[in-house]
């Protein structure tokens, strides 16, 4: 297998915590036709994948009160949760974020919704936005 070629920071997708799905899918899926993609459910939220292009738009409820959409969804209401960022080299895009005194949620990548190694950044460092990183 030749050896992948380095694509660069990108969008990979938006999070959008929502109150129920039900109530969301129809805007996304039948007034703005974006097609689902089959996501895996993680974190104690069940997870709807809408392609809008390349990156997705990842709409998020919570399965478990105690879960981190829960208690956004209690806090603040639906709305955009997380961006995530896919990056060419994620460790070596943590150990910069290390450097740069970055507070990280996730010391070690784990695997994520596509099956990708993930971590997220806190939003104290960065700029108040919750901001996930995650291979190509």
């Amino acid at each position: 297998m030749p050896p992948s070629t380095p694509r660069g920071t990108r969008v990979s997708h938006i999070g959008i915590a929502v109150k129920a799905l039900s109530e969301t899918i129809p805007f996304f899926r039948d007034v703005l036709q974006l097609r689902e993609v089959e996501l895996d459910d993680a974190d104690g939220a069940t997870i709807v994948g809408l392609s809008a292009g390349e990156p997705l738009v990842e709409l998020l409820e919570a399965d478990d009160p105690g879960s981190p959409i829960a208690k956004f969804v209690a806090k603040r209401g639906a709305g955009i949760h997380h961006i995530c960022f896919s990056v060419d080299d994620l460790d070596a895009t943590l150990e910069r974020c290390r450097r740069a005194g970055i507070e990280l949620i996730d010391e070690r990548p784990r695997v994520g919704a596509e099956g990708k190694r993930i971590a997220f950044l806190h939003p104290r460092s960065t700029g108040g936005v919750l901001v996930e990183l995650s291979d190509h």
